[in-house]
């Protein structure tokens, strides 16, 4: 089945890689913001821009959001509302080089990225990033529109609001919950709760 890429940056090219290894989707193109010059992303064309939506869900009813989640997940979470209003599908993908336990839920549009490991009865919500070697342990909840990046480690029965990005090395001791639209840097070690809309630096947050 055909598929469109919303965003053509950096992710974009990783979620290719993924795609190409997992072999059930056709990549029909590139989809850019107004204005962008890229015409295509590893071989693959720009097919159109992002004020088009209909005449694309014409071309391909299915779509992922490729734009990736740094300081903030408001373009992710634009670009998804937008496809679903539009009515386009977005399905989720994972690597076959992940590992995806029983009992785990998975939203629409969420991808898994290689050797990342969601442990059993974990659940992630729609337009998530499960990043390259994260770990999301048992019974942990990922909301929606987060990003969990490389090397993460999410310990059983974390539970992390919608927005929120978990940087790269970062540690969450298990059981606690981290809140919505938070920030949680690279390489913390999170032992106690987050509240929402936090910068979280390790020993010091603001």
């Amino acid at each position: 089945m055909d598929i469109l890429l919303f965003g053509g940056g950096g992710h974009c090219k990783a979620v290719i890689d993924v795609i190409e290894a997992e072999g059930s989707w056709r990549i029909a193109g590139i989809v850019e913001a107004q204005g962008s010059t890229t015409r295509d992303v590893l071989g693959y064309p720009v097919v159109g821009h992002d004020d088009q939506l209909e005449d694309l869900l014409r071309l391909c009813p299915n779509a992922l959001v490729t734009v990736g989640q740094i300081k903030s997940p408001s373009i992710r979470q634009r670009i998804f509302t937008r496809l679903t209003a539009t009515g386009f599908m977005l399905p989720t993908i994972v690597s076959p080089l992940a590992r995806v336990a029983r009992g785990v839920r998975l939203g629409a549009g969420t991808v898994v990225m290689h050797y990342a490991q969601v442990g059993p009865d974990a659940t992630v919500g729609a337009n998530s990033i499960i990043n390259t070697r994260a770990l999301v342990e048992h019974d942990a909840a990922v909301g929606s529109h987060c990003h969990v990046a490389t090397t993460a480690v999410l310990n059983g029965q974390v539970v992390v609001g919608d927005g929120t990005l978990i940087g790269s090395g970062a540690i969450c001791r298990e059981g606690i919950t981290i809140g919505a639209n938070c920030l949680v840097a690279m390489g913390s070690r999170v032992r106690k709760p987050v509240t929402d809309g936090t910068l979280y630096l390790g020993d010091k947050s603001r």
